[in-house]
């Protein structure tokens, strides 16, 4: 299991969520969206790429008026 940080504009995900991403592709990185484009995550090397598509929540940060999510995923 590992766990990623999502950045979160608007609190609409609880730690127990399942959720779902989708890849997108920079020149020299990659970076992941969890749909329906409620968060995003930082940029990952091509090593760093997360491999399973569905995750869960298990946890969450609030940061002045923004939030981080914490998913885990299978590998």
């Amino acid at each position: 299991m590992r766990t990623e940080r999502f950045h979160m504009e608007r609190d609409v995900l609880n730690v127990g969520d399942e959720v779902d991403i989708i890849e997108g592709v920079l020149p020299m990185a990659y970076y992941y969206t969890i749909v329906p484009a409620l968060a995003m995550s930082g940029n990952y090397t091509t090593r760093e790429r997360i491999q399973s598509r569905h995750g869960k929540v298990v946890r969450k940060e609030e940061h002045n008026s923004t939030f981080y999510i914490f998913a885990e995923f299978e590998n």
